[in-house]
C-alpha cells in the first residue's frame, strides 16, 4: 500500500501481528489520510447499557443495546455511529454523513430529532487512532487485512463471530485466515 491510500470507509480485520488488545478486532475507518486514521472497533462490547452515560439514546440504539469500545483513545469521549436508508448525500439534522450510509451522529442533539432519519445506532466509548504513517507502516508489515465493509457489518446484533464472518466472505485465499488458531499444537 502506498504511503498515502485511505483505507476510509474499509474494514481493518486484525492479524496475529496486532497485539492482544486488538486481537481478533475489526475496525472500521473512519477517516485515512497522511495526518493519521482513526476508526471504531466493532465487536468489542462493554458490559455497560448505553443508559448508563447518554440514557436518552437507551431506546434508539441497535441491539444489544450496549457500549461499545471503540479503541484504546479517547476513553472519556462517546461517539455516535449511525445508518442512514436511501440515497442522503447532504447531512441530515445531528448526524454528519461520512460514507455509504454511515455518519456520525451529535449525541448532544435531542433523539427524536435524529432518530426518524436514521436505521441504526451504536455508540462507541473511545477509538483507534494511529499517528502520521502509523496506520500505513502497521499495513505494510501486514498487522491488518483491508476488506470492503457492507453496511450491515457496524450493526450486527452479536458481534462475537464478526471477526471471522469478515474473513469468510472474502472470495480469495483471505477466506482461509477464519480457520486460524490461537493454539495449533492442539490440532
Amino acid at each position: 500500500m502506498s504511503p498515502h491510500t485511505s483505507t476510509a470507509g474499509q474494514l481493518l480485520v486484525a492479524t496475529p501481528l496486532t497485539g492482544d488488545f486488538f486481537r481478533r478486532s475489526v475496525v472500521l475507518v473512519l477517516h485515512h489520510d497522511e495526518e493519521g486514521a482513526h476508526g471504531l472497533v466493532l465487536n468489542s462490547p462493554t458490559e455497560a447499557e448505553v443508559a448508563a452515560v447518554l440514557p436518552e439514546w437507551q431506546p434508539h440504539v441497535t441491539a444489544p443495546g450496549m457500549l461499545f469500545q471503540g479503541g484504546p483513545v479517547g476513553m472519556d469521549t462517546a461517539m455516535g455511529l449511525v445508518s442512514v436508508p436511501g440515497d442522503a448525500t447532504d447531512d441530515l439534522l445531528g448526524v454528519s454523513l461520512l460514507f455509504g450510509g454511515l455518519g456520525l451522529v451529535d449525541l448532544d442533539a435531542p433523539p427524536p430529532v435524529v432518530t426518524p432519519e436514521i436505521a441504526g445506532l451504536r455508540i462507541f466509548v473511545g477509538y483507534a487512532g494511529w499517528s502520521p504513517g502509523q496506520l500505513d507502516q502497521e499495513l505494510r508489515d501486514g498487522a491488518w487485512y483491508v476488506v470492503a465493509c457492507e453496511p450491515r457489518d457496524p450493526f450486527q446484533p452479536d458481534t462475537s463471530g464478526l471477526w471471522r464472518d469478515i474473513l469468510v466472505r472474502q472470495r480469495d485465499t483471505l477466506s482461509l485466515v477464519a480457520t486460524h488458531t490461537d493454539t495449533p499444537e492442539l490440532n
